[in-house]
């Protein structure tokens, strides 16, 4: 995994030998084996989620398949607030075949997200879906293949308009066309975690983390296949 920035884990104190992948394949993959504490398997429409979009497009869920096809940004928030320790899964596809918007890019996630403007209720602020308006978000996002598949990034808002604190920027792994993303976020109190495929992506321990909050799949320009949602309790297990 080639790292170019590490900076905010560095200023965490975290070691950059924690940053290469001979580490982190050493880490434990999650076992989400735990009390279910949420899922959707996209058989009964959009009624657990909210969608806010940039320049319109489609989203919808049926037949096992959450599909969002989008021409800007988009951001679809799942309703119920999630409260860690838990471990967060879900399978992405990003779709190649030739369709206007089958630009191969942009599997990104918010998580534990509040927004400062409206702390109680993250729906209360209207959102249009562009990016720059997620800034006085508190959260993690996690950018995968994005950039038009180029960059692979994970952030730590702080709330504050125009400040969204870089924490890793690799250069890969990035999105392979027609190919499933089996991903696993860990929100274990301190231990931050983005796994995909079975790789430890971004492994962040944060000295004052963000414990609860909402959830969405965020991209722009793209064609994803989501399946397979589900939050279980985190089992804790010897050696993770």
């Amino acid at each position: 995994m080639t790292t170019r920035r590490a900076f905010g884990a560095l200023a965490a104190g975290t070691a950059l030998s924690a940053l290469l992948p001979t580490a982190a394949s050493a880490r434990t993959r999650p076992r989400p084996g735990g009390r279910l504490i949420a899922a959707d398997h996209f058989r009964h429409g959009l009624g657990q989620w909210a969608t806010e979009l940039e320049l319109g497009g489609t989203v919808t869920a049926a037949r096992g398949v959450l599909d969002v096809d989008v021409p800007g940004g988009a951001t679809v928030w799942f309703k119920q607030r999630l409260t860690g320790p838990y471990v967060l899964s879900y399978t992405a596809t990003p779709v190649s075949a030739g369709g206007v918007n089958d630009r191969v890019s942009d599997l990104n996630n918010f998580w534990n997200a509040t927004d400062v403007r409206s702390p109680r209720n993250l729906f209360a602020t209207r959102r249009s879906g562009a990016l720059a308006e997620y800034d006085q978000l508190t959260t993690y996002y996690a950018g995968y293949g994005a950039n038009t598949n180029t960059t692979t990034r994970l952030r730590r808002y702080v709330g504050e308009a125009g400040n969204r604190p870089l924490i890793y920027d690799y250069t890969e792994p990035l999105l392979t066309a027609n190919e499933p993303n089996r991903v696993h976020i860990v929100s274990d109190g301190p231990t931050v975690q983005w796994w995909n495929n079975g790789r430890l992506v971004f492994d962040y321990r944060d000295p004052a983390p963000y414990t609860s909050g909402h959830f969405a799949f965020r991209t722009t320009w793209s064609h994803f296949r989501i399946s397979d949602f589900e939050v279980r309790r985190l089992r804790a297990e010897s050696g993770a």
